[in-house]
C-alpha cells in the first residue's frame, strides 16, 4: 500500500484531533486523541482507495519528500 502523508492537528472549537491525507482529496477523519485520529484516517484511506478503484478514479501517487 502506498504511504501517504498524514497530518493531524487539534481543533479546539470541537475539542478533537483532525487527520487528513492531502494527496487524497476529502480524505479526513477525527478522534478524541491523536492515536484515535490516526486509526480512523487509516480506515478512511482504505475506503477512499477502494471507492476510487471501484469508480475508475485515478489514484494519486504519494508525495515525495527529500531531506
Amino acid at each position: 500500500m502506498p504511504k501517504y502523508s498524514i497530518f493531524i492537528q487539534y481543533d479546539s472549537s470541537d475539542d478533537i484531533f483532525v487527520a487528513e491525507i492531502p494527496e487524497l482529496p476529502g480524505c479526513m477523519a477525527h478522534g478524541d486523541t491523536p492515536e484515535k485520529a490516526m486509526q480512523e484516517i487509516l480506515i478512511a484511506q482504505n475506503l477512499w482507495l477502494d471507492a476510487a478503484k471501484e469508480n475508475g478514479i485515478e489514484i494519486p501517487a504519494p508525495a515525495l519528500y527529500v531531506n
